[in-house]
């Protein structure tokens, strides 16, 4: 932060993980801390997440030991939960499709050279490593197999740490409409909710979701944005062996803490349309076919009933990268908008915090600053 002292005050907008970790990380440093949400927590797309807990296949050598220090956080967690429901180390499991397409043998030694815990699985050698899947889905090339992957459930994580907040004096204001961020004198000096009343703040950090682009453009800062409309399904609840995670050429799976499943695709997030009045239209085809194609590659092809779904807006920067930290010409103003919401939540607000108390850019947030899209 361009600031020459610990600020006595910051308020978050948005209640989804990064705002929700970043605000319980703030209050762990003593600072007063208010976290401001349009609606209840968790209910962007923090609350319609897969979750997979991963840094699987190729990326940035940057973007991978970010997610490994993510990963690490969880499993600091997990420790302290060894019985929690809603996190869990059960491993990964992926194939493709049998296509010119199909990388798994490409990723296998990739992962491999880097350390990345990888096993190379036949489709009959599946059952023995992590049980649930029908081996004939399994495309002749065989999966991926990565023992150190989880889920997490972040509607409850983020309940947990919400608690923690308050507990340590947090605020939280739910159902406040669209925020916006007071800047005078050019730079970020609170924030200002859609009933106008104005929160004064030393600095703000905006978590808004997909939300984050548009609202920093009014200021006249620019964040590639690349958001598509993603869709959730999540089955009732069933007695399945299935416990890793599946990302395989037509569905991805993880189970839910209710004993159901959690089920994604992207396909099915382009079956979404959206109405003129900016409301999503899901046709039940698309609904049953997530159904269908997560049957095919469960053992014993169960039928699976839909609970619920959630469909919205799946934050993507424009590069694809993570965007955290303060905007380069707007001192004060702090932002937190990425894909892979889950696996960077817990690291993503440690390192924010300690940025907004401290002023001190943290390395591992080097590669990801916002001004790298005002410098193209």
């Amino acid at each position: 932060m361009n600031a020459s002292t610990k600020p006595s005050k910051v308020v978050v907008i948005g209640g989804g993980i990064f705002g929700v970790s970043t605000s319980v990380h703030l209050a762990r440093l003593g600072v007063r801390t208010v976290l401001i949400n349009d609606g209840p927590l968790a209910n962007g797309a923090s609350g319609r997440s897969l979750a997979w807990l991963n840094s699987a296949r190729k990326r940035t050598d940057a973007y991978h030991r970010l997610r490994l220090a993510g990963i690490d956080r969880y499993r600091t967690l997990a420790v302290r939960y060894p019985d929690a429901p809603w996190l869990r180390f059960d491993g990964g499991l992926t194939w493709d499709a049998d296509d010119a397409g199909n990388e798994i043998a490409e990723i296998f030694d990739y992962e491999r050279d880097l350390g990345y815990h990888a096993q190379w699985l036949a489709p009959q050698g599946i059952a023995a490593a992590t049980p649930g899947v029908d081996e004939n889905a399994v495309t002749r090339q065989g999966a991926i197999f990565n023992p150190g992957e989880g889920w997490v459930d972040l509607p409850s994580l983020i309940g947990m740490l919400a608690e923690e907040f308050r507990t340590l004096g947090g605020v939280i204001v739910t159902d406040a409409g669209r925020a916006t961020v007071d800047i005078d004198g050019g730079r970020a000096r609170g924030v200002i909710t859609a009933d106008g009343m104005r929160r004064e703040a030393d600095a703000v950090l905006l978590a808004a979701g997909g939300d984050v682009p548009a609202i920093v453009a009014e200021v006249g800062q620019h964040i590639g944005d690349a958001t598509p409309v993603a869709l959730l399904v999540r089955t009732k609840p069933i007695r399945h062996p299935l416990k890793a995670v599946l990302n395989t050429p037509r569905i991805a799976i993880r189970p839910t803490p209710s004993g159901g499943f959690a089920l994604d695709s992207a396909w099915s997030e382009e079956e979404v349309s959206v109405r003129l009045d900016g409301s999503y239209e899901v046709r039940r085809s698309t609904l049953e076919g997530l159904l269908r194609e997560a049957s095919r590659v469960l053992e014993g092809n169960p039928a699976l009933e839909i609970e619920d779904y959630g469909v919205g807006p799946k934050p993507i920067p424009g590069d694809g990268e993570p965007v955290f930290g303060e905007l380069p010409s707007i001192p004060g103003y702090f932002v937190a908008f990425s894909h892979s919401g889950a696996t960077l939540g817990l690291i993503a607000g440690e390192l924010l915090a300690d940025e907004i108390v401290s002023g001190r850019r943290h390395p591992l947030l080097a590669d990801f600053r916002p001004e790298r899209f005002s410098a193209s």
